[in-house]
């Protein structure tokens, strides 16, 4: 049998890659867009999701459920929306 190399199009980690250092107005940090409030949710839930899971050992089979008890638990901490929002204020 022949054995055939296969070689990585991937930049050796040990060698460098130059970083250009932008001048000019661009040169400031690039503007990244704030989460929304349902995507710091989302991240809250999986987070706590995530510990539930822990707490039960790591076992598999449960993760539809630890979403939900994740969901109510972050959600229950959330202070209503404001009446003047919805335009009745």
């Amino acid at each position: 049998m022949r054995s055939i190399g296969i070689r990585s199009i991937k930049p050796d980690r040990k060698t460098p890659v130059p970083q250009q250092q932008p001048t000019g107005p661009s040169a400031q940090k690039p503007r990244t867009l704030p989460l929304s409030a349902r995507d710091d949710l989302h991240v809250l839930i999986a987070k706590r999701a995530y510990e539930l899971y822990g707490e039960r050992g790591y076992r598999s089979g449960s993760a539809f459920d630890d979403w939900l008890d994740a969901e109510r638990e972050i959600l229950s901490q959330v202070p209503p929306a404001s009446h003047a929002r919805d335009g009745h204020a």
